[in-house]
């Protein structure tokens, strides 16, 4: 018995001894993990992001252009385009997918989803793994892709430290959007704002369930699960996630079965800096930024990005009338080239597309567009070829992908080519350019600089300069109501006029002609009708009244910067200057004679909404209030009875076929008050036409890239066919979208007017005024 107790206390003392040998390791275990822990957050497995990093994640933020009335026009990036968005800008459907596809505890844990860990333990990972929301997060933000050697643990590991941090930094709200903020969703739709907007062109709130939760479905692998080259499998993986809605209860049965019917249904709309909305305006707004970055350092004397800061450009740029801009120019411009494409066949014009040079000209002129092109200066600079080498490169054949209006839409196709005749092929087509501004704030409100960016990346806006034709000859009549106090109704001899040798700078006599020739003389004109027609010789005995030099002046105050000689020929519109001078000169006419400089940009701010940058209007008070008004009212006349008057009529088409055809948008029948003037330069090669209403002034160019590309004759060379109807075509749809405001009263008339405007009220004269359109406004350098 003694010998069974003996063994009885020794079985009992080995037991011991294991329940012991138990604890040492139980407790040696939970020391361990808890040193691991303390290691990895000590950053002894590695680097590890410290508080200050937690509050301000090092993510690349794109630079958001906003418009005036709150759309993205667009934005600045390299390779993240990335714009974040709050918890309250998520869809609740965005919301419900996530938790119930990626961590269906996320409310219940603190940053390790216990439950789950251990089942991944226990069942080696078969029955889903244990990432929370935050681990991922905090893998997103610190810890970068998994690497498959033995460092993928302590990988692991630091991803639960920095998940348990994450949980106490912010709210699970803020670890939400975070986590929907940093994810690559692939075709540049770096977060959940760009892919939304990308993928189905909404902002993320608007998504409904099943564009929800195929965004969520490609969580588990963009790249794979990408929609325009894996349709079937993203189809199949927004069911699945459709299927984890319906079994958490956040969706029912029948929906659910409803839902996974569908197609994806995606309305793809690539963002990128070639696409888009106010393209040409974005290309300014890339210069005008990195010349504010250059001026305004940040606090610690570092460099603003412009592609990572996440910057907020606030512009004046109406996303409504920009768009209805552009619908009007690639309405227009399609019909325009289809003629000018009909006027140049090779039977018509063996030069095409040139008119009046010779085949050595047009050699010298290709030769030297080749020396200029970026290809030339990618092959010399980037891949050091020698010039030789360069030169032949543009008589040989490449394939390449090009530019053309296909059913009246711009569009492109794949064709094979020699550089030297695509260059030559370009210069075919006529180029647009457009601005339109709120002549009382300065703020631009649409800026087309072509037809198409990512062809034609030459602004017309503010880089192109052009011959301006009689949109030149308002400053001129302005000059001299100021000067002389003239009236509208003032008359002068439509006759054969001379500037003699010597006087106002001329070398030689200038005798300028009317369009009409030798035989379009004869009587007196009033001012009005003069301006309404274009009567260069009426024009001529202006300036030579007041003199250049004075109408150079005005045009400096009216904030024209480019070179105007002071020569008489300037009356018919000689200097070249750029659509965005004009518009600025003219809008001083519709804001009482105050020059108010044309603002693009209202704010800038940085990442967290800290204002950097606010303008301070710049105006200039530069005619009195009664000479802008007087000047207006004779531009008034130019759509009542002159070169304009086809925006009020109705039924030219009858006798003037090209009104239809190729005057889009015809007729216009604006009843409102409207001042413009149209221009036409030598040899039809720029059509201008300026319009204004009260709150609203727009200005139109269209012309060839050469001088020498051009309309044979003035039928469809004429400033009133090539760019009025663009102005027409704008203005329908802004007057149409009522909440635009536009105005269609009449310009407010001084308090004091002293200058007789009412024609009909004058005595003892005779008016001439046969009310036709039909004398085009042409210069002559004769």
């Amino acid at each position: 018995m003694a010998k069974a107790k003996k063994k009885q206390a020794k079985a009992s003392q080995d037991f011991s001894k294991y329940i012991r040998w138990f604890w040492i390791l139980f407790s040696g275990g939970i020391l361990t993990v808890i040193l691991i822990f303390l290691a990895a957050s000590w950053g002894w497995l590695g680097e590890m992001p410290d508080h200050t990093q937690l509050e301000n994640p090092k993510t690349h933020l794109a630079t958001e252009i906003i418009s005036a009335d709150g759309e993205t026009l667009g934005k600045f990036y390299f390779n993240d385009n990335r714009t974040p968005v709050g918890y309250d800008d998520l869809s609740q459907h965005l919301v419900d997918a996530l938790i119930a596809t990626e961590d269906a505890r996320f409310h219940e844990h603190s940053g390790i989803d216990a439950r789950g860990t251990l089942r991944a333990f226990a069942f080696l990972g078969k029955r889903g793994g244990a990432s929370t929301i935050s681990q991922q997060l905090a893998r997103q933000l610190f810890i970068g892709v998994r690497s498959k050697k033995l460092d993928k643990y302590t990988q692991k590991i630091k991803e639960w430290v920095i998940a348990t941090r994450l949980e106490r930094q912010y709210t699970k709200e803020e670890i939400m959007a975070q986590y929907f903020n940093i994810y690559d969703f692939g075709n540049n739709g770096d977060g959940i704002r760009s892919a939304s907007r990308i993928y189905f062109d909404k902002e993320p709130i608007d998504l409904d369930i099943k564009e929800a939760a195929m965004l969520v479905g490609m969580f588990v692998n963009s790249s794979l699960y990408n929609p325009r080259r894996n349709s079937v499998g993203v189809k199949n993986r927004r069911n699945v996630v459709l299927s984890q809605m319906e079994k958490y209860g956040y969706i029912t049965e029948t929906i659910k079965d409803s839902l996974q019917k569908t197609d994806l249904d995606l309305n793809y709309t690539p963002q990128s800096h070639r696409d888009g909305i106010a393209t040409y305006f974005r290309g300014y707004l890339s210069g005008f930024m990195k010349d504010w970055i250059n001026k305004n350092p940040k606090p610690d004397g570092t460099k603003y990005s412009l592609y990572n800061d996440g910057l907020k450009i606030y512009t004046t740029i109406d996303s409504r009338m920009q768009k209805y801009a552009e619908d009007a120019v690639q309405q227009h411009m399609p019909r325009l080239q289809a003629e000018f494409f009909h006027q140049n066949t090779p039977d018509r014009n063996p030069t095409a597309p040139f008119l009046d040079l010779t085949k050595g000209a047009i050699d010298t002129l290709l030769r030297n567009s080749m020396r200029q092109s970026e290809r030339r200066r990618h092959m010399k600079y980037d891949l050091k070829k020698t010039d030789k080498e360069i030169e032949a490169s543009f008589y040989k054949p490449v394939q390449m992908t090009v530019f053309e209006w296909k059913d009246g839409k711009p569009s492109e196709r794949d064709t094979i080519m020699k550089p030297i005749d695509s260059i030559r092929y370009y210069k075919s087509f006529l180029r647009p350019g457009m601005m339109s501004m709120n002549p009382q704030t300065g703020h631009v409100k649409a800026w087309v600089g072509g037809m198409n960016y990512r062809h034609f990346q030459y602004d017309m806006v503010k880089q192109g300069k052009r011959q301006i034709g009689s949109t030149f000859k308002p400053l001129v009549y302005a000059t001299a109501i100021d000067q002389l106090h003239l009236s509208p109704c003032d008359e002068f001899p439509d006759t054969p006029f001379c500037i003699e040798a010597n006087k106002h700078g001329n070398v030689k006599e200038w005798c300028p002609k009317n369009s009409g020739g030798d035989n379009d003389y004869g009587g007196n004109r009033t001012l009005k009708n003069a301006l309404a027609n274009s009567v260069n010789t009426i024009t001529a005995r202006l300036i030579d009244k007041v003199g250049p030099q004075t109408v150079v002046d005005l045009a400096r105050k009216l904030g024209i910067e480019s070179d105007i000689p002071p020569v008489p020929s300037i009356a018919l519109g000689t200097p070249d200057l750029s659509v965005y001078e004009m518009v600025g000169a003219y809008s001083t006419f519709a804001n009482k004679g105050v020059y108010t400089k044309p603002v693009m940009v209202t704010s800038i701010e940085d990442k967290n909404g800290t204002i950097l940058y606010q303008f301070t209007p710049e105006t200039n008070d530069v005619l009195s209030e009664e000479t802008a008004y007087v000047t207006v009212k004779l531009m008034e006349g130019v759509t009542q009875s002159g070169s304009g008057a086809r925006l009020r009529t109705k039924g030219a088409d009858a006798y003037r076929p090209d009104y239809r055809e190729v005057v889009t948008g015809y007729p216009y029948e604006f009843e409102n008050p409207i001042a413009g003037k149209t221009g036409t330069t030598q040899n039809q090669s720029d059509g201008w036409f300026m319009g204004m209403v009260p709150n609203l002034v727009t200005g139109v160019w269209v012309g060839g890239e050469e001088r020498s590309i051009h309309f044979k004759s003035i039928t469809y060379g004429q400033g009133a066919a090539m760019a009025l109807p663009i102005w027409g075509v704008y203005m329908k749809s802004c007057y149409a979208d009522e909440t635009l405001n536009i105005s269609k009263a009449d310009f407010e008339e001084p308090t004091n007017l002293s200058i007789l405007v009412d024609c009909s009220k004058a005595k003892d004269k005779t008016v001439i005024d046969d009310g036709s359109d039909a004398i085009p406004d042409d210069l002559d350098f004769n």
